[in-house]
């Protein structure tokens, strides 16, 4: 018997009695007529009444299985097989582009004879079917790992920093790095840390919908990556996404200040509190915000990171065993998404401080986007202060949580912890909140 993804229970044992398999075209009865079309898996967590076919004009229908009468199959399916055009050869004395893929929406395909998403296209596939990068570039693919973006962790971004210096070396002109949309946020923040004076563009790329969709956002973010990669005038880590709705504009975000702001719109990252880095056009990059850093200059490393920290957000009733969960799982510092200005309710911070005095390293910032913290103006931030709970200003708590693991993961304990956690290391923090 084939795969049956997703089945179980009377819809499984009806197509097992039918020797239907996913992919297969069947032909069922029903009292109401017949009919035809691709079986379909179904999601883990569907119910076990119903099957579900694609019929020929592309929709779904999912069908009782109670009132089916029988079921035969048309035709066996065939696995889906892509094979992509050889990307033309770029011109002599183009910028030399270093891509690593490492899986995502961008680097997937959708199965149309299932309807799935599956990863699929590797980044020598997404150089081929995006060509005009030939004529920005020399683009070496490179694949790192492919998985979707909720699977990468520190250790991946270790590897992607360790990868990414050596092309320093190796005299690349910039890295783009695609990867899934969902943790994008967190891994172009570790790169800014563990890469922090890197004297090219590190660019991360991502889409929202797959590479091969007519409304793919893919093609469009790639090349708008490579282009800053190759062509720029400043270096450090950033982020390239949809400026808005149109297929026209992609944005370069601070890799610290960026957030995904929206499940499935393909301008769905955000500069948090900063003016966006970058804007490339159609025609090339528009626009260059100031003060960005300039190519070239020395740099040194350091990809390590210690996964020992927690992020916790606040709400009201949270129970004060949640900070003494943290600590028993062994965190050896902690994030508090506070409210407002950065507080907690009195119990919290009396753990908070527990916390602190055994050792751990307990830090601020705000659930609000916009804004700083300040624990000043109310007892309950000066009760905070006078426990050791230390605030980050602006820094996002996505971008405080990958700045601890790194910090941690140089060594640094205690007060040249929370010094390094003060420092702006990659642009984390704004001297000033600008006015919305």
């Amino acid at each position: 018997m084939g795969d049956l993804s997703g089945y179980r229970g009377t819809a499984l044992r009806f197509l097992k009695g039918a020797s239907a398999s996913v992919g297969d075209v069947l032909e069922v009865r029903t009292s109401w007529g017949t009919v035809t079309g691709t079986l379909v898996p179904r999601y883990a967590y569907g119910d076990e009444e119903h099957i579900v076919l694609k019929l020929k004009s592309g929709y779904n229908v999912g069908i009782r299985v109670a009132g089916l009468k029988d079921a035969k199959v048309v035709s066996k399916g065939e696995s889906p097989a892509f094979s992509p055009p050889p990307p033309p050869k770029s011109p002599k004395g183009l910028p030399r582009v270093l891509m690593l893929g490492t899986g995502g929406t961008i680097a997937s395909r959708i199965d149309y004879r299932t309807g799935a998403v599956r990863p699929a296209v590797s980044a020598a596939e997404l150089h081929a079917l995006v060509p005009e990068l030939s004529s920005i570039a020399v683009v070496q693919p490179e694949i790192m790992f492919e998985v979707f973006s909720e699977n990468i962790a520190p250790a991946h971004w270790a590897k992607l920093a360790r990868r990414t210096a050596r092309a320093v070396k190796e005299g690349f002109s910039g890295v783009v790095i695609t990867h899934g949309t969902d943790t994008l946020g967190y891994t172009a923040a570790a790169l800014g840390f563990a890469l922090a004076g890197v004297p090219i563009p590190v660019i991360l790329v991502g889409s929202q919908r797959s590479s091969d969709r007519p409304s793919s956002d893919a093609p469009l973010n790639i090349i708008g990556a490579v282009t800053a990669a190759a062509t720029s005038r400043f270096s450090g880590v950033y982020v390239a996404m949809h400026l808005g709705e149109s297929d026209d504009k992609v944005a370069l975000h601070r890799g610290t200040r960026v957030r995904k702001n929206h499940t499935s719109r393909r301008d769905a990252f955000v500069s948090v509190g900063v003016p966006v880095a970058a804007v490339y056009g159609r025609g090339g990059l528009e626009t260059e915000s100031e003060g960005l850093p300039p190519r070239g200059g020395a740099f040194t490393p350091r990809p390590r990171f210690d996964e020992r920290v927690a992020l916790l957000k606040f709400y009201p009733s949270m129970p004060p065993s949640a900070v003494r969960g943290a600590k028993r799982s062994g965190a050896k510092a902690i994030v508090v998404e506070g409210t407002g200005l950065g507080h907690v309710s009195k119990e919290v911070a009396k753990e908070l401080g527990a916390f602190v005095k055994s050792g751990g390293l307990a830090f601020m910032t705000s659930q609000c986007l916009e804004g700083r913290v300040d624990m000043r103006v109310y007892d309950t931030g000066r009760d905070l202060l006078r426990a050791g709970v230390v605030p980050l200003e602006d820094m996002l708590p996505e971008t405080a949580l990958v700045k601890a693991m790194w910090v941690l993961g140089t060594g640094a304990k205690g007060p040249r912890a929370i010094e390094m956690m003060t420092a702006n290391v990659a642009g984390e923090m704004t001297a000033r909140t600008l006015p919305s």
